[in-house]
């Protein structure tokens, strides 16, 4: 059974001028496991289709089904569940909060899961590690370079061990050496089990995937495997 399937999706939103239809028609089915890249020109509906995967936006029609339940019925307190317990967030523009030391910043994701306190601080020092990024645990975001605060953007959506991963654009603002790393830390960790989903521009992370999603004009244009 699919983790995730999407039918028939629309989202449209009005302006004083037009109607504007940014999503057409989208099915799509993703599976436990699988590393799925959406790729696209810029415009196209793909942050849109990420946003409506992660129930940052709900569609304007059509069934979103989740784990083999419909999401449609669901409040936004529900929904917020949902994404404390299942979904983790990778940005481009990384969203850690400048206030916050990196230890503090993933400390985050486990108080909205309201995991208890005696777990929390095994699990951060779990998750730092994992992306090499501990030695900078009591740092603010603006003392971090580009490179380490993506990690800790990681280390934040994988603390409280999602179900799927959600990117959008992940290493977009990074110079090619830390796009490198850091989509190496993504891929590592749809190896070890995490269900992956990609928004990217760049032919060659996509390839990487094992299925690749072309959008167009808020459609699928095609999908299409990794030869293995």
């Amino acid at each position: 059974m699919p983790l995730i399937s999407l039918k028939n999706l629309e989202f449209t939103y009005e302006t004083p001028e037009r109607r504007v239809e940014v999503l057409r028609g989208v099915s799509l089915d993703i599976e436990p496991g699988e590393f799925v890249a959406i790729c696209g020109p810029s415009g196209c509906g793909k942050s849109t289709l990420l946003n409506i995967l992660g129930t940052l936006e709900r569609p304007s029609s059509g069934q979103y089904i989740y784990d083999g339940d419909t999401l449609d019925d669901r409040t936004p307190g529900q929904l917020a569940q949902l994404r404390a317990k299942d979904i983790g967030f990778v940005f481009q523009s990384f969203n850690l909060i400048d206030s916050l030391t990196v230890y503090d910043n993933i400390e985050l994701a486990l108080l909205y899961r309201n995991e208890r306190d005696k777990n929390r601080r095994a699990r951060i020092m779990e998750a730092m590690d994992r992306v090499g990024i501990a030695h900078r645990a009591n740092h603010l975001p603006r003392q971090l370079s580009g490179g380490q605060q993506q990690r800790c953007a990681i280390a934040r959506a994988i603390v409280g061990r999602p179900a799927i991963l959600l990117a959008d654009e992940p290493t977009g603002n990074l110079d090619s050496e830390n796009a490198a790393q850091i989509f190496g830390i993504l891929k590592a960790l749809h190896l070890e089990g995490s269900t992956l989903v990609v928004v990217t521009h760049s032919p060659s992370q996509a390839d990487q995937a094992e299925r690749v999603v072309e959008m167009l004009d808020g459609r699928i244009q095609f999908t299409r495997r990794r030869l293995l």
